[in-house]
């Protein structure tokens, strides 16, 4: 039997889905459950890896939102690209100057807006870890051939505009 063909965690919950309750169409779990496992085991293997560094996997997509950025970000931006609260924004922005990673810095136009910006410190810290988390998801799409990976990030692609329609519904 293909490795492809064999039966996975999300075949056996919808198996006990059927057992208990046969009446629910379960076929979106085929692929949303799917989804929201791999994405589960992702962001748990980062947050593994990141401890070393000392910051959370939160306070990372922080510093990721500023390293990519070409400029300081207020806080509202950096909670735009975050998906996070802006509470959260702030209590991760504040250890992250605590320690050393970014800093606060007044806008030149209007001192009363305030900006993030990584150190060098965060910079590094990004520089390092970065690659590494692209390289473990490099892993996650061995086996699939170029035009797998294309139409499954076509097929993606459509599901995420359906979520965010659904978040602006």
């Amino acid at each position: 039997m293909d490795s492809a063909d064999e039966h996975d965690f999300i075949d056996r919950v919808r198996q006990e889905w059927a057992n208990s309750r046969p009446g629910i169409d379960t076929s979106p779990i085929e692929v949303i459950g799917r989804i929201t496992r791999i994405s589960s085991q992702t962001l748990h293997r980062l947050e593994r890896a990141l401890g070393p560094s000392g910051v959370s996997r939160a306070e990372f997509e922080v510093l990721c939102a500023l390293a990519r950025s070409d400029r300081p970000l207020r806080a509202s931006e950096v909670t735009a690209v975050t998906m996070v609260s802006g509470a959260a924004t702030t209590k991760h922005a504040d250890r992250l100057v605590r320690i050393g990673l970014l800093e606060r810095k007044r806008f030149e136009r209007d001192g009363r807006v305030v900006l993030l910006e990584l150190t060098d410190a965060g910079r590094e810290l990004v520089d390092r870890e970065f690659p590494q988390r692209v390289d473990r998801d490099r892993l996650l799409l061995d086996g699939l051939d170029d035009d797998e990976r294309a139409q499954l990030t076509r097929l993606l692609r459509k599901i995420g505009r359906n979520s965010d329609d659904a978040e602006r519904a």
